[in-house]
């Protein structure tokens, strides 16, 4: 059966242009290679807890993120976790007025909010995609084909790119050279079970990008876990160097971070390690998505607006599904 619209990837970008189109009366469908919707939106139990291992918290710079934020607190989703950061010195928590907000039982919470409702596909390894002149056929990894009349692709662009047959899928030779343009950063994410207590900077987390590990967060003071849980991110430089590093080795390097904030009989009983290989656009593209010229596809994701992160993914998702609904509806 062919669909009006195939989304591929189920992060922020591809779960708000499914509802965008869902809402205009559109049939969508939306295929994602993962377990769980969300992407970056991450969350995983440790033990009798929870961590936040993709992004940690957002903000609302602009005034269409900012009134579906507060759509958000309206329905119990989300709230404020606080206004700023220690960067770990004696000084105070920098407020500088911008709230940080968070999802209440954690990230991924906000993902599946989004989903719900919503024909989502999961572990779905798109391999090949083509364009017929009048349609696209996507086939999975397990030969599974899948027709729809227009496409969206939400995942990092060199990812996109990659499932694109460009056999098959004229892109034009301008657009292809914009969209390789853009680039990222990897982040190396270490999670640490903690048996007591830690005693991180109100309101329980630093951020100093002076340090190769930039971020340490208390998921128990951040409201989402019962047991302490500590989420570590490394900055770009020291992930980019040591990605295919012995995880034992990065993880040691965390932990002489994590310790400096354990408080007296804590002991780590559990790590983990995860890799995230694209986490943060360091080149992005000014629109909010990219629509390919003489194709009806359309890019979207937290590279497209030079906002990134969750905003920026959220209003691209929006841009998709919007101009997918004006192109449909004439």
């Amino acid at each position: 059966m062919e669909r009006e619209v195939m989304i591929i990837g189920a992060g922020l970008s591809g779960l708000t242009a499914a509802r965008v189109l869902k809402e205009a009366g559109l049939d969508v469908l939306v295929l994602d290679k993962g377990r769980s919707v969300g992407g970056r939106l991450a969350t995983r139990r440790v033990g009798d807890g929870v961590a936040d291992h993709g992004a940690q918290f957002f903000t609302a710079r602009g005034e269409r993120f900012w009134k579906q934020v507060e759509a958000w607190i309206d329905a119990g989703l989300v709230r404020v976790w606080g206004y700023g950061w220690s960067d770990g010195s004696l000084k105070r928590t920098r407020n500088d007025g911008h709230s940080r907000f968070v999802v209440n039982g954690g990230m991924n919470a906000l993902a599946q909010y989004l989903a719900r409702d919503l024909d989502v596909r999961l572990d779905v390894q798109v391999t090949s995609v083509q364009y017929t002149g009048v349609s696209w056929t996507l086939t999975d990894s397990q030969e599974n084909i899948y027709n729809a009349r227009y496409l969206v692709m939400t995942p990092p662009v060199p990812q996109s790119l990659a499932i694109l047959n460009r056999q098959y899928v004229p892109l034009m030779p301008d657009d292809l050279a914009q969209l390789k343009r853009i680039e990222y950063a990897p982040c190396l994410c270490g999670i640490f079970r903690i048996a007591g207590d830690v005693a991180l900077p109100e309101p329980g987390a630093i951020q100093n990008f002076n340090e190769p590990i930039y971020w340490l967060a208390d998921n128990k003071a951040k409201g989402i876990s019962e047991e302490t849980i500590v989420t570590v991110h490394a900055e770009a430089r020291y992930s980019r160097k040591h990605y295919d590093a012995p995880e034992e080795e990065v993880l040691a390097f965390m932990r002489t971070y994590v310790e400096r904030y354990m408080r007296e009989g804590a002991s780590i009983v559990e790590t983990q390690l995860k890799k995230w290989r694209y986490s943060t656009p360091l080149t992005t593209y000014p629109q909010d998505c990219f629509v390919a010229e003489g194709l009806p596809l359309v890019f979207a994701g937290d590279a497209f607006g030079g906002r990134g992160r969750v905003e920026g993914a959220y209003l691209s998702g929006l841009c998709a599904g919007q101009t997918l609904v004006a192109t449909i509806k004439g």
